[in-house]
């Protein structure tokens, strides 16, 4: 692989990024910019998770069906009343039990979201990141960003940043290098507008945690 930009190219520490680096990575968002940033298993692309255009360009670089919705990362739960319809009471305790960390909930969108984001159907999945860099960049964005993994669609998500897809370190404004991360099965999805909750993906967190807090069987 060509040696990358070193303009557009940083590393950063995984557990105390520079505040200054992190500062002009949300800058970059906040002028519709693509940052590559890594999230707790896989790198991935952050935008400006309310700005249509901004989202447009994660579908043309991971060459994303039109069908697919994004999953966004937040700062904080206060956040999420502006995103959603509603919160369920199952989602609120789920929240406190279990963010920041890897389980992603399905809402009701608000209309106010980009179509394009929620890919037309009316729902929306959020989590607040646990680690550190995602952190960051996502209070120095000062709102919602894209949480979608760093690869064409389809294909399996990038835990090593020198094996990122050229086409993408091209294209993207910046690319935060923390180097290789763990790997993993990524975020577990609970469709929390169903009753009761629906899960959608089983990934790192258990889902007979989930229900366990909810006091539930599982599913099935």
């Amino acid at each position: 692989m060509p040696l990358p930009d070193p303009g557009k190219w940083v590393r950063v520490d995984p557990d105390h990024p520079d505040p200054k680096i992190i500062q002009s990575a949300g800058k970059i968002i906040h002028s519709q910019g693509v940052v590559i940033f890594p999230a707790q298993y896989l790198y991935g692309l952050a935008v400006d998770a309310l700005n249509p255009e901004a989202i447009q360009k994660i579908f043309d670089l991971k060459q994303r069906p039109s069908s697919k919705p994004i999953l966004i990362l937040v700062r904080n739960q206060e956040e999420i009343s502006g995103l959603v319809r509603s919160v369920p009471r199952a989602a609120k305790i789920l929240m406190d039990r279990f963010w920041p960390g890897s389980l992603t909930l399905v809402f009701e969108a608000s209309p106010s979201l980009p179509r394009i984001l929620t890919a037309g159907t009316g729902k929306i999945g959020i989590r607040i990141p646990a680690r550190p860099v995602a952190q960051a960049l996502v209070k120095a964005a000062g709102r919602p960003i894209t949480g979608t993994s760093a690869n064409p669609s389809g294909e399996p998500g990038c835990t090593d940043p020198g094996r990122l897809p050229e086409s993408m370190i091209r294209d993207a404004d910046l690319t935060l290098d923390a180097g290789p991360l763990q790997g993993g099965s990524g975020s577990t999805v609970l469709d929390v507008t169903a009753d009761p909750p629906a899960l959608l993906r089983e990934g790192a967190l258990p889902g007979r945690d989930i229900f366990n807090a909810l006091k539930m069987p599982l599913p099935g």
